[in-house]
């Protein structure tokens, strides 16, 4: 069953997953920077298994002038442990409901080019490459 992480414990249990993805993270500023993006339309679900969670999404719903409203992923992980237990298919399955539901013209995410294995399961679970995305790391 996914579950939308609201308390700070539900937050703070998705981080050992979500930081197998986003290496970066630091387990002490997790909960602050996850509270902030929420005020920016941020959510978050999980799946637990055995009482552990072992997949976790993070996204948003907004509107911009390309896509109309739309869900786009931020964050979609499964732990390399649960890997091909079906539960990244469920995450997707469920936030296109959700799209669905809220009425969106577009589901989309961004996927880094290294990483074939998640490109294939992205084939597979109906999307197809529609854009590039450049991107600038701004210095101070």
């Amino acid at each position: 069953m996914i579950k939308n992480a609201k308390t700070d414990q539900d937050i703070n249990e998705c981080f050992d997953v979500m930081s197998e993805l986003r290496t970066n993270l630091a387990r002490a500023g997790f909960l602050k920077l996850v509270r902030h993006m929420e005020t920016e339309g941020y959510q978050m679900v999980y799946i637990e298994n055995d009482k552990k969670v072992v997949a976790v999404a993070g996204y948003r719903i907004f509107t911009n002038l390309f896509m109309g409203k739309n869900l786009y992923v931020d964050d979609l992980v499964t732990t390399d442990k649960e890997q091909s237990g079906g539960y990244g298919e469920q995450l997707i399955k469920w936030l296109r409901a959700r799209a669905t539901t809220e009425g969106c013209r577009f589901f989309h995410l961004d996927s880094g080019t290294h990483r074939g294995r998640a490109h294939k399961f992205y084939f597979e679970n109906g999307f197809s490459i529609a854009s590039y995305h450049f991107s600038e790391e701004l210095k101070d």
